[in-house]
């Protein structure tokens, strides 16, 4: 029978690479927007990744969780708004947004 994977070893390769483009492309990123973004959507995400939780939405398996957890989500539930405050503000600039 073949090992579960954890949700840590799902999420961190995308995470990884969004980071090394993000380092690749920082010029293009505009520091305060991310920021504010960052914020916005991490706390967006917290609220309602736990409401999601706890209406039984969603359940994870505790054995492939870190344990991290902020309310009742699991700290990997945070990695996918991760990827998005970089690569969606990077593909609206490299296809050319008008200034």
């Amino acid at each position: 029978m073949a090992q579960a994977l954890s949700y840590l070893s799902i999420a961190l390769p995308p995470v990884l690479l969004a980071g090394v483009i993000a380092i690749l492309l920082r010029r293009r990123l505009n520091p305060g927007a991310l920021r504010l973004a960052a914020l916005l959507t991490l706390f967006m995400t917290l609220v309602f990744d736990n409401l999601i939780i706890l209406a039984g939405i969603v359940g994870y398996d505790e054995k492939l969780i870190s344990g991290i957890k902020l309310g009742v989500a699991p700290i990997e539930d945070f990695s996918y708004t991760l990827v998005g405050l970089v690569i969606i503000p990077l593909t609206w600039e490299l296809l050319g947004r008008k200034k």
